[in-house]
Formats: C-alpha cells, structure tokens, sequence
C-alpha cells in the first residue's frame, strides 16, 4: 500500500469522528485507529513463506547476547502485531526492557518497535521466564514475527 494512501486516511480519520478505519485492497489491509494520545496504525500483511534450511544447515534463531541457536525453545511465542524497527531498550546506552532469564508478568514491556515514526510498546501477553529473544536491536521486524519466547 502506498505510504500516500496511508497518509491520506490518516487525514481523513483525524478529521472526521470516527475512532477506527479499516481498508481492504486485494490482500493487503490497514487499520487504523485513534486513541486519546495518538494515533496507531496496524498492517495486515499476506502470509510470508518461512525461511528455509540452507546447505549451510538449519534457519538459526538469535537469542539476544548469546551465539545463534538452531531451534527454538518450547513457550509461548511473542509475535510481533507490525512491521517495523525492533529495540530492546527505550534509548540508546539505556538497559533493555528485558533479557534472557528475566521473569515476567502479562503487561511488562518487552521492546518498542518503531513504526512510522511512533514508538510502540509491546507487552508480554502471558506471564513466564523470558527463555529467548529472537530479533536484534535496530533491526526491521516483520508482522507476525517472533520476538521473544515466554516459558511458563
């Protein structure tokens, strides 16, 4: 979807009374919504095919801090609601939200993942120990994307 088309809604949403559009084209969708504060933006992409084992073997998972891992581990998986930029502390120089071994509660902010200029907390939705962080710090993450896994 164009970024003027979305700007366009974004528009259209501020000036009339709605609190939520939602637009269909094909197979792409956006949703936007406005809150008291802000205004938040949610993409509905197609399903993207998983990352294939190479000759070089299999699609590794980087937990933050440590070497990549080949497999993850079993939890419950935090997958990112938008496409955007994954950071693990809400500054630069700042410690993160969270590492590997932490416990967590639902609710407790995991990372921010910028988009279109707004920073966007994302909670744990399950209470558990923080057993891996899958995305890097600054990197584009994906809608759907894994972050994190929580173990009970």
């Amino acid at each position: 979807m164009d970024i003027r088309k979305v700007k366009k809604l974004i528009e259209l949403l501020e000036e009339s009374g709605l609190s939520e559009l939602e637009i269909t084209e094909g197979e792409e969708s956006i949703r936007i919504s406005r809150s008291t504060t802000s205004t938040a933006v949610q993409y509905t992409l197609p399903p993207q095919p998983l990352p294939v084992a190479s000759a070089a073997g299999p699609v590794a998972a980087r937990a933050a801090g440590t070497a990549p891992v080949s497999e993850e581990p079993d939890g419950h998986r935090v997958l990112s609601p938008m496409v955007g930029t994954y950071f693990e502390a809400p500054s630069p120089g700042a410690a993160c939200f969270v590492k590997i071994g932490d416990q967590v509660q639902a609710g407790d902010t995991l990372c921010i993942i910028e988009a279109m200029k707004m920073m966007n907390q994302i909670e744990a939705d399950v209470a558990g120990k923080v057993v891996a962080a899958l995305a890097r710090n600054g990197e584009p993450v994906e809608f759907g994307q894994p972050l994190f896994i929580i173990a009970p």
